[in-house]
């Protein structure tokens, strides 16, 4: 079977110790996590863990297994075969003098990033976008010297409308009314 790339996304408890224990099973079973991103969502008490793992489909299953099985893991899912919108945003210094700030620049312009600080001897660039387009940017900015790179990891939606993660908000079942006191329930009125 063929190893491929492998876009998980749970939603968890937001609680100490969640990642350590999602990671360390993934450690157990010998994945190497490419990125792993995490961060509150629009429920409260809930965070969106993003893995991306590569393994076969059988192997990524049954991680997906394992994980569900932590007690902090609400939901996980698989959304790769989805389609899914993916990102990722990157800071890069680089070095920069009279001569190449112009050139990149240009280079930035062309992958819509922005500039978002400028210095004597650097410049800082911000780009999000998929992870080709942010390898790709890094390729053309290493010919002038990157002196740090920052990267968040992907993110990731699956496309159209209600996500596979959405989770009910627990109701508290209401009560059914209860039936008036008779008068010889009813507590001696003093």
């Amino acid at each position: 079977m063929a190893t491929t790339k492998h876009i998980l996304v749970a939603l968890v408890q937001d609680k100490p110790g969640v990642l350590n224990r999602v990671s360390s099973l993934l450690r157990r079973r010998n994945f190497n996590i490419d990125s792993i991103a995490v961060g509150h969502t629009e429920q409260p008490h809930l965070s969106r863990m993003t893995i991306i793992v590569q393994g076969d489909d059988a192997r990524i299953e049954q991680v997906r297994k394992q994980l569900d099985k932590v007690v902090e893991v609400v939901k996980i899912v698989d959304i790769t075969e989805d389609e899914p919108v993916s990102r990722e945003i990157a800071l890069v210094k680089i070095k920069a003098t009279a001569a190449t700030r112009s050139e990149i620049i240009q280079i930035v312009d062309v992958f819509r990033a922005n500039i978002v600080d400028v210095s004597s001897d650097s410049l800082m660039v911000e780009i999000t976008g998929d992870e080709d387009k942010v390898n790709s940017l890094l390729e053309l900015l290493r010919g002038f010297g990157i002196r740090e790179l920052a990267r968040t990891g992907t993110i990731a939606l699956p496309r159209g409308g209600a996500g596979p993660l959405i989770v009910e908000e627990m109701r508290v079942p209401k009560q059914p009314p209860k039936p008036p006191r008779s008068e010889a329930e009813s507590p001696p009125d003093w």
